[in-house]
Order: structure tokens, then C-alpha cells, then sequence
């Protein structure tokens, strides 16, 4: 089934401000049968305690709390007004929070009922000064929060992984996110910082009791051509390493566009098929 399983909405504060209803509409025209609508969910408040990097990285990370009411609201219209066209999950892209694991699974309990899907991503870990610092920001962020990881590809792949190891293994209660988000979000930058090499066999060993976590939860993976269009990594997440380990494992890879804007709604959703990905 054609369908895109991971999407942003207006209410994101780093994306375009472009209506989730116009994406939807763009899904439509591409024949999509399934949209699946995961919007940033809030953080903590005090998550900022614990963050070291440029607090835009907070700031505009997520969805205000503020505006959950709304979001849920205009995200069930929709679902109701295109249901004759498309079939639409609500749901959101939830962060993993070292630390913050009871506030993830309070936030899921409560908005757990009224969602159908929903994934669980990392975008922070531990670096410099023992502060969580953003994976995904920018360059100059990257730099600063994971230098002591530098001196080695491996050094900061498994660092990573060991806090997706972390976010697989949290009890986030009965409604914990079924998909894991871009789980090689860590190569965002590879370009810039030499991040190219392949995983080698500690670090596969890592990613292997991953996988084998999902497998045995009957969870799902986000295959997220996102990466391919960012400048410094030009690589799908999770890559060839991962899907190759995941596919032997029969573990499901979702397609997900990663959409923050219009134009981005379904990029590169051929190439899944052409090259055999999911």
C-alpha cells in the first residue's frame, strides 16, 4: 500500500507553517492510500536543566504544549473530512529523554487513546559536560556537544546506538510508539565530519541486540528518505547496514517522507521500490 508514515504539520516551530491539510491534499494527488500525521510531541519543561546546546534546539525541537488541544483537533478534522479518499493516522514523533522517561509515558497515557500511530526518535544524547545536547541541529552544535566522539566514527555511532538501545528498552507503558524514528540520525552530518565508514562488528553487534529488541516487540521501522536531501548526509535513514539486518530479521520497514513541507510530502517513495529497501 502506498502511504507515508511520517509527517509534520503547522504546528511544528522548525518547519515550513504550510497546513497539514495541504499535505494532505498532496498525498492525495500522489495516490496515496495512508498519511500517517506524527507531529514533534512537547517537551518537558525542564528538559532545559539538562540541555547544553543552542537552546533553539529546544526551543523550536516540538509542538507548544500550549497547542496540543488544536493539534488534535484540526488532525481529527482532517481525518473525518478525507476519509472517503485517504485513510489518516494521527499520532505523534515522540523523543526519547534520558531521564525523562515518566514524563514521556504520563504524556502517552494520556494522549495514547486518541492517536492510531506514532513513532519514537532520538534526537538528544549525553556529550559535552554531561549535558544532552541536539543530533540534528546544526553543524556547529554537532561539533561542540559530541567533540570527545570525533576521534573516531565508531567512537560516536556507538554512543548513539546506545542511547537508541536506551529509547527501545524504556517502559513508556501500553502506548509506547510502535515505529523507531530515522534510527541513523547520527549520520546527519557524516559528510562534514568524515562520518562515512561503514558500522564495524562492535558496532553492528550493538545494532543487532537493537533489532533484535524491535523484533521481539513487534515494533516497526521508520525508512526515512529524509537523509537523502539533507546536504551533509545524502544517505536514507537507517542505510544499507541496517535495512539489510532488518530485512533478514523481517522486521517492517515503514515509509516515511519526514515531510515539513508541501513539495516533501512522498520524496523519494519510488526509490523504496527501485531499490528493493522495504
Amino acid at each position: 500500500m502506498l502511504m507515508d508514515g511520517h509527517t509534520h504539520t503547522e504546528f511544528c516551530q522548525h518547519g515550513s507553517g504550510e497546513t497539514a491539510e495541504r499535505m494532505v491534499l498532496r498525498a492525495i494527488q500522489l495516490g496515496m492510500k495512508k498519511y500517517c500525521i506524527t507531529e514533534h510531541a512537547p517537551l518537558p519543561s525542564d528538559f532545559k536543566t539538562v540541555f547544553g546546546g543552542n537552546v533553539d534546539g529546544v526551543d523550536t525541537g516540538a509542538m507548544d504544549l500550549v497547542d496540543l488541544p488544536a493539534y488534535m483537533k484540526e488532525m481529527s478534522r482532517l481525518q473525518k473530512k478525507y476519509s472517503d479518499e485517504i485513510e489518516i493516522s494521527i499520532g505523534f514523533e515522540v523523543d526519547y529523554l534520558e531521564g525523562f522517561e515518566d514524563y514521556t509515558k504520563d504524556f502517552l497515557d494520556e494522549y495514547g487513546p486518541q492517536t492510531q500511530e506514532s513513532i519514537l526518535s532520538v534526537h538528544f544524547m549525553q556529550g559535552k559536560d554531561q549535558k544532552q545536547w541536539c543530533i540534528d541541529y546544526d553543524v556547529e552544535d554537532y561539533k561542540e556537544g559530541f567533540e570527545q566522539f570525533l576521534d573516531d566514527p565508531q567512537h560516536v555511532f556507538r554512543q548513539y546506538y546506545q542511547t537508541v538501545k536506551k529509547s527501545v528498552e524504556a517502559d513508556l507503558g501500553v502506548y509506547r510508539p510502535q515505529r523507531i524514528g530515522h534510527m541513523s540520525l547520527i549520520r546527519k552530518f557524516q559528510d562534514y565530519f568524515n562520518l562515512t565508514q561503514d558500522y564495524d562488528a562492535k558496532t553492528m553487534a550493538l545494532v543487532t541486540e537493537i533489532l533484535n529488541e524491535i523484533k521481539q516487540q513487534n515494533r516497526e521501522l521508520d525508512l526515512n528518505l529524509a537523509g537523502l536531501y539533507k546536504p551533509f548526509c545524502n544517505d536514507y535513514y537507517p542505510g544499507a547496514q541496517i535495512t539489510k539486518l532488518a530485512k533478514e530479521m523481517k522486521i517492517p520497514l515503514i515509509y516515511g517522507s519526514d515531510a515539513h513541507d508541501i513539495l516533501s510530502v512522498g520524496h523519494g517513495q519510488h526509490l523504496v521500490a527501485s531499490a528493493n529497501l522495504s
